[in-house]
């Protein structure tokens, strides 16, 4: 019998499906890991739901509250006040922003490229939000790479034009509806041209033209592809890519804007080398080129703003002055010129303070550096630090590490700081800061900002209009305008006016006056006895008027006014704009005691260089709104019969007898100079050389200059007008008269030149001779109307002696004394 056998099956590769295990049998956990998956989707997508929802309330509620963008298609930006010359040179701006508003169109391609390739490079192509821009930012500052922004123009312009800084979720969600509801509203050059003018880019500056006159100093038409990057760089944090303040980071920031500019192929390969290799010229200090008139341009804030108000800072208005810009420059360095001139001849008042220098070079880099942007160049009086001192030479340091040495008479105007016996407040020793200056020569000189003061102001006498006016010496160091504002005595300047009225009361400029002493006491003058000198204080007996009043002779000038009479000169005075209030009815007021101002004075003189007619002084032409609309514009004054103020044959024998002082007088220096004859004026010295005047024209052009101290004090002993205001209104005019051809006056009906002298006809023709005893030959005069003394006979004029009046009989009581 066979035994039975168990054969084991062999292995098999293949299976049956119901051979093989269920995967709940190879995973048990799988199906629960499907559940939870299950759930978690599906609370995903309720929450996704949820959100939506939310979102949803959310706009509807946020939609309608958004703020109305409508206005934007009628962009008006906030614009400043500008004052502009007559020739259109910038002279002043005023409002918190600094913006010149650009029309898309004329805004050059390769600055709009500049601020696409680094602001938004896809601008033209997305909608408003920029979602391959925000994963390619995301992505750029996860690998730390440059970030890139993932803001679009669109959202900047509705960040910075409606919402605040806030840093919120809220805010962001309005910044996103505010995109798309501008999107929706306005076309993409729109939107850029709001951008370009709205944005923020340091020094005041809105807007990439204004940067461009501000950083570059030329229309942004004129900027390079390098000066664009550069402009491109400020948006992001316009402090720190200041090219002034931090040229590096400016620069490293403007080499990575050219190559964005290449990388989108908005500039070639050879472009994009040539700019990063150019050399920008950055304006890193005050423009020289700068036509200071500043309180031009504050006078007419001033009156902009009393017509427009607060609206004067916002509309964008432009305002063309009378002012002619290199008139105006002119007369800001002559003044200056002459005013340092002064300060030249003073004793060294010591430095402006001290500064401690540390053993340890960066600690004195930084404390040099504090004093010297705590004490700023004022124009050409800069500032130093002195390194070194020694009565032979001083080293001193100035801006930007700039050494300088003075040596030889640079260190004359200091000499008395330089000595070891200077007080310790006036020595000059290392830490001292200084003021320095350059000198035609170009090496530099010490010297001090000065404490004197002055004013010059130049008007068209045949309008009013104002060509140029300074001041005073520095709008920031004294904002009071003392050509406006500044009451004071006009001395000898004064005299022709009383000249004047005494023509109408029988003078001529042939009348002899005797230049004698005077006393007057206490019973006369009413308070202190007066004994007035001549400024030399000499007397040259009996001379004409005419030579009086080039001599400038004082006693003269009291004997003319006691013989019209001081109530009649206060009336006539007015008559060339002064107040009578101001010139009290005295005897002083022949020697000028009274009040005036420069512009005053200058429109005073304005009536004899036109021929007798009152101007009323101008600024203002026409203003204009920031499209160049004309709002306001004023017409060029007429002078006629109603602005009559003297006689046109008054105002031309006063203009021959001011052509007198011009040429052999006291201003003999003016036509001696300017080497023309058609040059007319006074100068002005009061009591104790106080104020120092010089009031002068040509027939097309009145200028006044005056210096003294805004506390009135001496000048010194020797200063004059003729030596301190004259060259002033010398340097002026020497510029402002070339091309001028030479305008002498025509005699008016109503005179007569009889020997080489100028008369009234009525005093020419006889009226009535009468000897007073003060020459070899008899002496003209004339009746109660015509109370003329001292007159020359003129040759074939009948001797009459008629019977003498009350009136005449003081008159010539006063001449013979």
């Amino acid at each position: 019998m066979l035994a039975r056998t168990y054969v084991k099956p062999m292995p098999s590769n293949s299976s049956t499906p119901e051979s093989r295990p269920s995967p709940a049998g190879r995973l048990p956990w799988l199906p629960r890991l499907l559940k939870v998956l299950a759930w978690g989707l599906g609370l995903a997508l309720a929450g996704l739901v949820s959100l939506l929802i939310i979102i949803a309330v959310a706009l509807a509620v946020a939609y309608p509250n958004l703020p109305d963008v409508s206005d934007l298609l009628d962009y008006r930006p906030k614009l400043p006040l500008r004052v502009y010359s007559a020739d259109a040179v910038l002279i002043g701006e005023f409002g918190e922003e600094r913006r010149n508003l650009t029309p898309i169109g004329e805004i050059p391609k390769v600055m709009k490229d500049a601020v696409l390739a680094i602001e938004d490079a896809r601008f033209f192509s997305h909608g408003g939000v920029d979602y391959i821009g925000v994963i390619r930012a995301g992505l750029a500052n996860v690998g730390r790479a440059k970030s890139q922004g993932a803001s679009t123009i669109t959202m900047q312009v509705a960040r910075n034009v409606y919402l605040s800084t806030e840093k919120s979720y809220t805010r962001k969600i309005y910044e996103i509806l505010l995109t798309f509801k501008l999107e929706h509203l306005l076309s993409k050059d729109q939107i850029l041209e709001i951008y370009m003018n709205q944005i923020f880019l340091g020094q005041r500056a809105y807007g990439f033209a204004a940067a461009s006159e501000i950083y570059f100093g030329k229309p942004l038409k004129s900027i390079s592809i390098a000066e664009a990057a550069m402009l491109a760089g400020l948006p992001k944090a316009p402090s720190a890519y200041n090219p002034i303040s931090n040229p590096r980071r400016a620069k490293a920031r403007q080499l990575y804007i050219i190559e964005r500019m290449e990388e989108n192929g908005f500039i070639t390969a050879e472009q994009s080398a040539a700019a990063k290799n150019e050399d920008i010229k950055v304006k890193s200090g005050p423009d020289s080129g700068r036509v200071h008139a500043e309180f031009v341009a504050e006078t007419v804030r001033q009156l902009v703003y009393s017509q427009y108000g607060d609206e004067t800072y916002t509309r964008g208005l432009n305002v063309f002055t009378t002012l002619r810009a290199a008139d105006q420059t002119m007369a800001y360095r002559a003044l200056r010129k002459g005013i340092m001139d002064y300060e030249r001849r003073q004793i060294y008042r010591g430095p402006e303070k001290f500064i401690a220098l540390s053993s340890d070079p960066k600690e004195t880099e930084d404390a040099i550096d504090d004093a010297l942007a705590e004490s700023p160049d004022n124009d050409d009086v800069m500032s130093a630090v002195v390194l070194e001192a020694g009565p032979k030479k001083i080293v001193a340091l100035r801006q930007n590490s700039e050494t300088i040495e003075i040596t030889g008479d640079g260190l004359k105007p200091a000499q008395s700081g330089l000595s070891e016996k200077a007080a310790p407040n006036i020595r000059i020793r290392p830490g001292a800061l200084i003021r320095v200056t350059k000198t035609p020569k170009n090496t530099w000189e010490i010297t001090q900002l000065p404490e004197v003061e002055g004013a010059f102001v130049a008007l068209d006498p045949r309008s009013g209009a104002i060509r140029a006016l300074v001041g005073g010496f520095d709008f920031e160091k004294n904002k009071f305008n003392h050509v406006t504002q500044a009451w004071r005595q006009p001395g000898s300047s004064f005299k022709p006016f009383i000249y004047s009225a005494a023509l109408e009361k029988g003078f001529t400029p042939a009348t002899v006056v005797n230049d004698a002493p005077l006393f007057f006491d206490a019973g006369v003058t009413g308070g202190q006895p007066w004994e007035p000198k001549n400024y030399d204080g000499t007397f040259e007996g009996p001379m004409s008027l005419r030579r009086g009043l080039a001599k400038s002779k004082n006693m003269i000038s009291i004997r003319i006014l006691q013989a019209i009479g001081p109530k009649y000169a206060q009336e006539w005075v007015t008559r060339f704009g002064f107040d009578g209030d101001k010139h009290p009815a005295y005897l002083t007021m022949a020697l000028g005691a009274g009040s005036v101002t420069p512009l005053q004075m200058a429109i005073g003189y304005s009536v004899f260089a036109n021929g007798g007619y009152r101007v009323n002084p101008y600024l203002i032409t026409r203003i204009t709104d920031q499209k160049g609309k004309v709002v306001v514009d004023s017409p060029v004054p007429t002078l006629d019969e109603s602005v009559r103020g003297i006689e046109a044959r008054n105002a031309f024998i006063m203009s021959s007898l001011l052509q007198e002082v011009a040429r052999s007088g006291t201003a003999a220096k003016a036509q001696a100079t300017l080497k023309r004859p058609d040059l007319y004026g006074k100068t002005g010295t009061t009591n104790d050389s106080i104020d120092t005047w010089f009031v002068g024209f040509q027939p097309t052009l009145t200028a006044a200059v005056w210096m003294g101290y805004d506390t009135p004090k001496k000048l010194g002993d020797r200063e004059t007008g003729g030596g301190l205001s004259l060259p002033v209104w010398i340097n002026f005019m020497d510029y402002a008269l070339k091309g001028v051809p030479v305008t002498e006056f025509s005699a008016p009906p109503g005179v007569v030149n009889i020997g080489g002298e100028w008369f009234y006809d009525e005093y020419a023709k006889g009226s009535g001779i009468s000897s007073v005893g003060l020459g070899d030959r008899p002496a003209a005069g004339a009746g109660a109307d015509n109370p003329v003394a001292g007159q020359p006979v003129p040759p074939g004029a009948a001797i009459q002696t008629p019977p003498p009046s009350d009136e005449r009989r003081r008159i010539l009581d006063l001449f013979k004394n």
